[in-house]
């Protein structure tokens, strides 16, 4: 399952992903905002990240106008590895050597195509499991 979450500057294009990950036969989990309507990030990222955590959901995809609030309130939740991506080649390096769980991307930076695909590339990519990046992971999480 797929947690999936925006605040109203990301919502179009979590719709977007939401509908794409569906027709990819995804289960996804939505932690809202479903509206244009002002809020506040970290209350739809948050739940997000902490069922990513809790292993309710295998991987998570945060979005706002930026990216960067979501990305940041990601990973004060413990056992998280949130990345901002705004290209498939990020979106495949940290999957590769950070086994980053949650993909966190700018609604007002990154257009519905590319996002599309930078999800795909995500979901889609293997942590690599070579023992250097391992070790780097390990560092992370203290």
């Amino acid at each position: 399952m797929i947690a999936i979450a925006s605040d109203h500057g990301g919502v179009d294009l979590k719709e977007a992903v939401k509908n794409h990950l569906e027709k990819e036969g995804y289960e996804v989990k939505d932690f809202g905002t479903n509206s244009k309507d002002s809020c506040d990030y970290p209350d739809f990222a948050r739940p997000a990240a902490e069922a990513v955590a809790d292993g309710t959901c295998e991987k998570g995809i945060v979005i706002c106008t930026t990216g960067i609030g979501v990305s940041i309130t990601a990973n004060k939740v413990p056992g998280i590895r949130c990345a901002l991506c705004s290209d498939s080649l990020t979106a495949k390096m940290t999957r590769l050597h950070n086994d980053a769980n949650v993909l966190a991307m700018g609604a007002g930076i990154t257009g519905e195509l590319l996002a599309l695909e930078i999800v795909d590339t995500f979901l889609k990519t293997e942590f690599s499991g070579e023992e250097r990046h391992a070790r780097r992971i390990r560092k992370i999480e203290g």
